[in-house]
């Protein structure tokens, strides 16, 4: 796998959320840098575009990240860090915890100073005309970018259409503009960027893996008029009627729109329309081609859990992952999803067993039949928590002669590709030599050299359970819910008892399947449900599930729910949160949708982790940590009191 130059890596790690110079990047201080140190040669160049990449915010690393580990679909036991703050509700205006503000705003003045120097011309040494064009559009993606994320969290936002005078006087600063104008803005610059950018990187370009394209900028394009036309942003005069600047002018839309649907589905069509003909298309069973771990078997499981783990097809037109459209090249770092998803090492290190689903997120995903657990007539939901004996008809999911819950039988395969059970399986290899797993005869029953899976016992005294009797019971490193994560893990993963083993795989920021979501959510509100039913199907088909129409008329207790604009409305918004399961969308999702008061304002629930036998175990139970969510005021972020202070211009917003 090629992916960014390592220095740029090795750099962005270490900046965190604002850039920090590193030993390769001659590039002094934002404050302070000069058009003479960026333009010395091609490698200053290419240097400072990189460091443009670097105000990026880090989308999976738990203690920094916003919006990775904040939604209902995990809890864990790692309470202690950052961002435990924003399902407890704690962060306001004078504390925001993570903040976007300066650091999205510094990334955007570097962008505006680099683009000034490359409309000088002929300035930069040993810099190719195509070159300059090239970093151009992708300063161009990245300011748009910028303001996307920006408008993500605050709505209405400062827009920045030139490199900020820093002699400016504070009279003369800028406030925030309509929410419509900074949308119109953003589109604008994706607009102007992809103009100017490559459909794909890959072949000569594969080192570039991780910067901007064309296809990604019309994606997120369609992305920012997704949330324009979403009812948190969309005629939301309960919330926002108040919201006004200095000058008494209203910040966010008052009255609903429908047209910004149809902008939105058209976007999304010129979006899918470019991504599939340069080469992207969902990953399935025939990608899976350079795999170690002969687990899982089943060949829809297996396309699943390897969806976007593997970047081994380089010769994919689209790139090193057919379906990833755009993807943060980055490591996760010892404290990643990766050593904070596997099954505890006894005795060993880099392995905590502590992110686990919630129930919540696990009756969200479907049954076999492609139907919510309650929905579907031929599922025991009544009795969904008994303990049952496994039979060899359900081998794959859990093993035979085992108990489990009903809840974990007969269901859909990405719940057996990303989510770890009693006696359900957690595919990774162990090494040969101190092994982590190898010792456990729950590893050793069903695994050899080129199969390699645990069986996964959460009661307590288990190779997954809190602790070996109850008076050893572990106060971190500790699944809350007894469910654990599996997806971004992948099977091919070698993990020994010593040393954090993990794999830097990059971070899909947006792939193919979201365009089709996205544009069946649109075309849902556009009243077009057949167009609507077939992009939904292109994921269900890749999922292992039947048509969504089918599905419900033969096992539904509502059998025309995929027929009407409401039941379709909640069967798309219920397909993207299975299939964008821990991929950033949940936080922002809940609050777009106007439901994050509905589900993030609840305790968490899962199954007794204290209980030393299976019939006391599938009891459920609160989670003992803290969730709150204030409507409406959490639906947006604080700005920081601090950069309310400096520019009085500027509005808090709402609540805070």
């Amino acid at each position: 796998m090629k992916i960014l130059n390592k220095a740029f890596i090795g750099c962005l790690l270490a900046a965190g959320f604002t850039m920090t110079s590193c030993d390769y990047l001659d590039v002094i201080p934002a404050e302070t840098t000069t058009g003479t140190d960026m333009t010395k040669d091609r490698q200053a160049a290419l240097n400072y575009l990189y460091s443009c990449y670097g105000y990026l915010p880090t989308p999976n690393a738990g203690p920094t990240s916003l919006d990775f580990l904040t939604g209902d679909e995990v809890v864990t036991a790692f309470e202690h860090e950052t961002f435990a703050a924003f399902p407890k509700g704690n962060y306001s205006a004078s504390s925001p915890v993570i903040s976007y503000w300066n650091s999205l705003y510094q990334g955007i003045r570097q962008c505006y100073m680099f683009q000034d120097e490359l409309n000088k011309g002929g300035n930069f040494h040993g810099l190719a005309d195509k070159d300059r064009e090239d970093y151009k559009a992708q300063v161009t993606f990245l300011i748009g970018y910028y303001h996307f994320l920006l408008s993500r969290c605050y709505g209405p936002i400062i827009i920045v259409h030139q490199t900020p005078d820093p002699m400016l006087l504070p009279s003369d600063y800028q406030g925030q503009e309509p929410y419509d104008d900074c949308v119109n803005f953003i589109c604008e610059k994706f607009d102007e960027a992809a103009k100017g950018l490559p459909e794909t990187r890959t072949g000569a370009q594969a080192n570039e893996f991780g910067l901007a394209t064309s296809v990604a900028a019309k994606a997120m394009k369609a992305k920012m008029l997704l949330y324009a036309a979403s009812p948190l942003f969309n005629g939301n005069s309960k919330f926002y009627s108040d919201f006004k600047d200095k000058e008494g002018k209203t910040l966010m839309p008052l009255t609903y729109d429908e047209s910004k649907w149809s902008k939105a589905a058209a976007a999304f069509k010129d979006a899918i329309t470019a991504a599939e003909a340069a080469g992207y298309h969902l990953y399935d069973r025939g990608d899976c081609k350079l795999n170690k771990n002969g687990y899982p078997a089943d060949p829809h499981v297996r396309a699943l859990r390897y969806t976007i783990t593997d970047y081994s097809a380089e010769d994919e037109q689209a790139g090193a992952n057919s379906e990833v459209i755009w993807a943060d090249s980055r490591g996760e770092g010892y404290y990643g999803i990766q050593n904070k998803s596997e099954p505890y090492i006894y005795g060993g290190d880099g392995a905590w067993n502590g992110v686990a689903p919630t129930i919540a997120m696990l009756s969200r995903f479907y049954t076999k039949n492609g139907l919510p657990i309650d929905q579907d007539k031929t599922f025991d939901y009544a009795n969904r928590w008994e303990p049952v004996e496994v039979d060899d008809a359900h081998k794959d999911e859990a093993y035979p002669g085992r108990k489990t819950q009903k809840f974990n039988l007969d269901r859909e395969p990405r719940y057996y590709a990303w989510v770890a059970f009693q006696d359900g399986y957690y595919e990774i290899l162990s090494a040969s030599n101190n092994g982590a797993y190898s010792d456990d005869a729950n590893y050793t029953l069903t695994s050899d050299n080129t199969h390699g899976r645990l069986i996964c016992d959460f009661v307590l005294g288990g190779n997954c359970s809190r602790g070996v009797d109850a008076n050893s019971k572990r106060t971190s490193n500790y699944s809350p819910t007894g469910f654990l994560n599996k997806k971004f893990i992948n099977p091919d993963l070698i993990k020994s008892k010593t040393g954090a083993d993990y794999t830097n795989t990059p971070w899909p920021l947006i792939r193919l399947a979201e365009l089709y979501l996205g544009y069946a959510e649109c075309l849902v509100e556009t009243g077009d449900l057949k167009t609507a039913r077939t992009y939904l199907n292109k994921v269900r088909t890749r999922a292992g599930l039947p048509d969504v129409e089918e599905a419900w008329a033969q096992f539904g207790k509502d059998p025309a729910k995929a027929t009407t604009k409401e039941g379709l409305r909640d069967i798309v918004r219920n397909e993207r949160m299975n299939e964008f399961y821990l991929e950033n969308q949940n936080f922002w999702d809940m609050r777009r949708w106007l439901l994050a008061e509905k589900y993030f304002n609840v305790k968490v629930k899962g199954l007794n982790i204290d209980a030393e036998n299976i019939n006391d175990f599938s009891e459920v139970q609160e989670v003992v940590f803290e969730r709150k969510f204030q409507s409406p005021m959490n639906y947006l972020m604080p700005i920081p009191s601090a950069d309310i202070n400096r520019n009085d211009h500027v509005v808090q917003t709402p609540g805070y």
